[in-house]
């Protein structure tokens, strides 16, 4: 039941049986939700040109007319990102698959559960309301860099960081080099009660052992030779903000006993100085190193594993979720102008098609450079596949499914996959 703060959610219920309309009606509107119904393809699209406006489309695969894929297909055609929940019957569950190929958000199948429609529902509004939260960086941000994606995969990224932004629990973002870590560091400081703190940043892949404890901690006056004031360190200029250690797993075991003790007690003193120094701070981390083989191999403290691994982010690879490439390529077309007055890049269906079938070793930061090359080499035209220059043989062809269960990825997604190699 939506609390007094929350305005009604309005949904449009298509099907051309009156029973199954009448059904959804009584389950919905005895949840609070206030429902509109439609018997046909053709009424739900011209309610959309009237410009009526509905937080979810419950929607029938077949009804006379235009079926409920060619309405979900001329929907995305014209922009119009409704969430879609499809209704298919058992025979027809290959035709829910592709639905949610096609961008809807998932499918029931009938003759559906009472429970089902309404758990499916309260978890779509769940998923809308996280993914509201973890954009609204882009409007606190005087960057245009944000997380991009709506697919199952990421929708999991984003329920987890709604749950934890808002603690003080140390995170570890874990993932391959150029999923985007750094911007997850972001939205979770943006997002916390920090966000008015300063928001430090360490490369520790970047420091020498000889610089590490002096960048981390500062030194006092005449602590070294260069030393010629008293300096403050990364942690002291975080205090009460957050700070990010960047490719964590990189530190050298002497590093790491010296940051162990900042995370367990919270203070710590500066090169060359006596006195205690006190902060409050609350720590990310990120890695694209398995750092539980590293524990294993003896390169990398456990004790400092733990008190990293409180919370895990995990970043998908880009090949694990290829139904957000158009998305981000649409984000990076407007980002990367060829000239400040020109309006985005279009770009082709066969090139999109190769960015779509492409393995991306380079995951999104790949994908940017990429499109950024393509957009110069086009003048602002149109993008063609003669333009990009992927590596010929790196389409990807390989399903990691014990990968896939690890990170709890749902049986509709690895489903999906599956047929579209299949189709490849």
């Amino acid at each position: 039941m939506p609390n007094e703060a929350t305005p009604q959610r309005h949904i449009l219920v298509a099907d051309d049986e009156p029973d199954i309309r009448h059904l959804l009606r009584e389950l919905l509107s005895d949840e609070s939700y206030h429902v509109t119904e439609a018997v046909s393809g053709t009424d739900v699209l011209t309610m959309l040109a009237k410009g009526d406006v509905f937080d979810l489309l419950i929607m029938d695969v077949r009804m006379p007319g235009l079926d409920g894929l060619e309405v979900l297909e001329r929907m995305r055609k014209n922009k119009n990102n409704t969430p879609v929940l499809m209704v298919t019957a058992h025979a027809t569950a290959s035709v829910g698959i592709r639905a949610i190929q096609m961008g809807a958000y998932d499918y029931l199948l009938k003759p559906f559960a009472v429970d089902d429609v309404i758990l499916t529902v309260q978890r779509l509004f769940e998923h809308q309301e996280l993914i509201s939260k973890v954009r609204s960086l882009e409007s606190q941000s005087a960057t245009r860099d944000r997380m991009i994606g709506q697919g199952r995969v990421m929708q999991q990224v984003y329920k987890t960081i709604g749950r934890v932004a808002g603690s003080d629990a140390t995170v570890l973002i874990t993932g391959e080099t150029g999923t985007g870590k750094e911007l997850v560091a972001n939205v979770i400081h943006a997002n916390s009660t920090r966000a008015n703190g300063p928001m430090i940043k360490v490369n520790c892949a970047a420091l020498p052992d000889t610089l590490l404890e002096s960048e981390l901690f500062g030194h006092e006056k005449g602590a070294f030779t260069s030393a010629i004031a008293q300096r403050k360190g990364r942690f002291e200029l975080a205090n009460t903000g957050t700070i990010f250690l960047d490719e964590v797993g990189e530190l050298s075991l002497t590093a790491q006993r010296k940051l162990l003790r900042v995370l367990q007690e919270g203070e710590f003193e500066r090169v060359g100085g006596t006195q205690t120094v006190k902060v409050n701070v609350r720590v990310l981390t990120a890695t694209n190193r398995e750092l539980e083989t590293e524990v294993r191999k003896n390169n990398f403290r456990e004790d400092l594993f733990y008190r990293l691994n409180v919370i895990n982010v995990h970043m998908p690879a880009l090949r694990e979720r290829k139904e957000d490439i158009a998305l981000l390529v649409e984000h990076f077309l407007d980002k990367y102008r060829y000239s400040p007055t020109s309006s985005p890049t279009h770009i082709s269906e066969e090139a999109l098609e190769r960015l779509l079938a492409y393995d991306w070793p380079g995951n999104v930061r790949q994908l940017e450079n990429e499109i950024n090359r393509a957009v110069v080499l086009s003048q602002g035209n149109i993008i063609t596949s003669q333009l990009l220059s992927l590596e010929p043989g790196r389409t990807s062809l390989h399903l990691d499914i014990p990968e896939m269960v690890r990170r709890a990825v749902p049986l509709a997604t690895v489903l999906r996959d599956a047929e579209q190699m299949m189709i490849e």
